[in-house]
């Protein structure tokens, strides 16, 4: 299956270079979190076409994901 994934703030520049990653079906977001090399920890918010999930959420075909660092300010 295939994806489009966006990565944001400190995380963007770990995102695929197109935006688009090639998946097993029944990969997680926790696996894209895996395959982009995201530190553990660094991801506090995951969406699935704009739906909150967690990272066990299961990807489908033609999903689009987004994933968030912590936000802090000062």
């Amino acid at each position: 299956m295939q994806i489009t994934v966006k990565c944001y703030a400190t995380l963007a520049h770990l995102a695929p270079e197109d935006g688009m990653l090639s998946l097993p079906d029944g990969a997680r977001v926790k696996d894209v979190i895996v395959r982009l090399a995201i530190p553990d920890g660094e991801v506090k918010i995951c969406f699935i076409n704009k739906v909150l999930v967690d990272e066990e959420a299961v990807l489908h075909d033609a999903d689009l994901l987004g994933l968030f660092p912590a936000v802090g300010g000062g």
